[in-house]
């Protein structure tokens, strides 16, 4: 099994192969050796359990998931990597690489048709400026997966899984507490990657709800209130929901009211509790 996080052996693999970093995808390789053993171990692959990668790169940690876990699929939107992968990974069956976007994929039809009966988690080194996108995309298509486990910029990390209602919290930390409970696993230095980008990593597990604990008719009023009220957060809840929903201030003020929430209140000071209450009187 080649060392793949071996700075000599990126270097030797990808001037064979004439590829390039491209800074528009995030590209960033580790060639620290010791974070995807410790990654694949803490996502949870193991036997009878699929595993969907995103962005593999060169294959540093799917070569460690394909160890562990009965099939990986992994999506890389850089063809330029395919031939890459295919010599990289050429010793695993139990690998299928796709080349896609995967904010475009349908990802219930791929673990429908790749993971027919098996547990699945989901385990990737994201690039940072698709964070976001990916996490909320991942969790609000209600996948059929038991866990996300990211590696992210280590300041996304920490507002992830911060508490809701402390001052580090944001839209982003509501919005993955409605799903599931992040941890923080482990920090990354800047120096594990190449190249070097300009800040540190840090490894999350998000464990998603079976039964997610808040009941609401509609889910998507939830995230329209939680995205209005940190829109402008050095505004009051008020002055914030109202200003982003174009609703008059009396009948945002008189929603806060029956929510128990303190209309004078900032979003960081409110409890997934008040965004709940906030959603279900929220009338559009």
């Amino acid at each position: 099994m080649k060392r793949l996080s071996d700075i000599g052996t990126i270097k030797e693999i990808l001037s064979r192969h004439g590829f390039s970093f491209s800074k528009g995808l995030g590209q960033n390789f580790l060639i620290n050796p010791s974070v995807c053993p410790r990654m694949a171990e803490l996502s949870g692959a193991g036997e009878g359990v699929g595993v969907i990668e995103i962005g593999p790169g060169i294959g540093v940690l799917t070569q460690e998931l394909c160890e562990l876990a009965d099939k990986v699929v992994a999506i890389e939107i850089d063809k330029r990597l395919l031939p890459v992968l295919d010599e990289t990974l050429a010793g695993y069956d139990n690998l299928k690489v796709i080349n896609a976007d995967v904010l475009e994929l349908d990802l219930n039809r791929l673990i429908a048709d790749e993971f027919a009966d098996m547990d699945v988690v989901v385990c990737a080194n994201l690039p940072y400026y698709i964070t976001s996108p990916v996490i909320m995309k991942l969790l609000e298509d209600k996948l059929r997966v038991s866990s996300i486990t990211v590696m992210v910029q280590k300041e996304a990390a920490q507002r992830i899984c911060a508490e809701v209602g402390s001052r580090r919290g944001g839209a982003v930390t509501a919005a993955v507490n409605f799903y599931c409970k992040p941890g923080l696993l482990f920090n990354v230095s800047a120096g594990s990657f190449m190249p070097a980008p300009k800040v540190d990593s840090a490894v999350i597990r998000l464990d998603v709800y079976s039964e997610p604990p808040y009941k609401l008719a509609d889910d998507k009023k939830f995230f329209t209130v939680v995205k209005a009220a940190f829109a402008q957060r050095r505004k009051t809840v008020l002055n914030s929901i109202s200003s982003s929903l174009g609703l008059e201030k009396h009948v945002v003020n008189e929603l806060l009211l029956n929510s128990e929430v303190n209309p004078q209140a900032r979003a960081e000071k409110l409890s997934m509790d008040d965004f709940v209450r906030i959603a279900q009187g929220l009338k559009l």
